[in-house]
């Protein structure tokens, strides 16, 4: 999942060399001067700046089958093929750089990047501890957050922890580090290592902010209701102007069969949190739930102006339309589900 992010999240700074001025010569008129002409190599550079990268590309491409090969060319090869996410072509240029010189760091760095969106985190690791470790140009930290996903992807969740928290600046064995480490195991769908950190967090600092609060989210991705009620409610203790809190234990309310505490969770939920769809589509649910179809319309509308792609919001229109008699209404909204859950799952061609 967090792959396909990575493209956009982890941006490529392609360094332009400006091109050398010649010395005015004794006779060249006052005010004028004489440039030297852009090499080969610094033409490329520029075509490459300016989003030309296939022209950029066709010119490298002629420089790599020169003997000796100019220094730079294989890494900027390497950064445009990964641009284009071509990764099996950016992995095989990216190692022609490193091992024509070790200490390019930003190749090193890259390497290790696109090795791991290959699927290939062990042999990321070596890679991107040693950009870790030494100064990176441009003072880019994201290579220790691709370190830590490589690390809970080889289960040393550990080494994960302390590479995120590096990122953030926190001390490793914080409890900043260990609900840090929580809130990203979550997200990566590691739901007992996430408890785990969260409850290690609890430990170090028991008023810590929103540690509950994930391990309320981790027994919801369980299904463990009454322990998820329980956390989210002692978040609410702590934490009780927080919007995303009120969403979380309204779902939970909901799921537990719990509709008046779910109404009134998710109403403080969309108070705090106006402009984010879930409450609005809980709510819908929870007066559905509570026999009000009128009262779950208008709140699921709204939810539908927010995000008309959502097909759950969809659906419970059409139940919410469904119970007050509109039937064509109700019909035309669970069209629209169907429709929707086509263009996200396309059949293949020729099915």
């Amino acid at each position: 999942m967090l792959r396909t992010l990575l493209p956009a999240f982890l941006a490529v700074f392609l360094v332009l060399a400006a091109p050398a001025q010649a010395p005015r010569s004794n006779t060249q008129p006052a005010g004028e001067t004489a440039q030297t002409a852009p090499t080969p190599f610094e033409t490329a550079q520029s075509l490459a700046a300016k989003g030309r990268l296939a022209q950029a590309l066709a010119m490298l491409d002629a420089l790599a089958a020169q003997t000796p090969e100019p220094a730079g060319v294989e890494r900027l090869r390497g950064m445009i093929f990964y641009q284009k996410d071509q990764l099996g072509e950016a992995a095989k240029a990216l190692a022609g750089a490193v091992s024509q010189d070790a200490t390019d760091r930003e190749a090193v760095e890259m390497l290790g990047v696109t090795l791991y969106r290959l699927g290939r985190p062990q042999d990321a690791i070596p890679l991107l501890e040693a950009a870790d470790l030494a100064p990176v140009k441009e003072a880019n930290l994201e290579p220790k957050y691709v370190l830590g996903l490589c690390y809970s992807d080889v289960k040393r969740y550990d080494d994960a922890r302390r590479a995120f928290a590096a990122q953030y600046g926190f001390q490793p064995d914080s409890p900043e580090s260990h609900l840090l480490a929580a809130r990203l195991f979550l997200r990566r769908e590691l739901v007992a290592e996430a408890a785990g950190e969260a409850g290690k967090a609890l430990a170090l600092n028991p008023t810590l902010p929103l540690a509950h609060q994930l391990l309320g989210e981790a027994a919801l991705a369980r299904g463990d209701l009454p322990a998820a009620i329980r956390e989210l409610e002692a978040e609410r203790t702590l934490n009780p102007l927080n919007g995303v809190l009120y969403d979380r234990l309204g779902d939970a309310y909901l799921r537990n069969g719990q509709w008046d505490e779910a109404r009134q969770a998710l109403d403080r939920a969309v108070l705090l949190e106006p402009s984010a769809t879930g409450p609005y589509i809980l709510l819908g649910e929870t007066f559905l739930n509570l026999n009000q179809p009128i009262q779950a319309l208008h709140y699921l509308d709204r939810a539908e102006n927010m995000d008309p792609s959502n097909y759950i919001t969809h659906n419970l229109l059409g139940k919410a339309y469904k119970a007050t008699g509109q039937l064509a209404e109700a019909n035309r909204e669970f069209k629209t589900v169907v429709d929707i859950q086509r263009q996200n799952n396309p059949k293949p061609a020729g099915k």
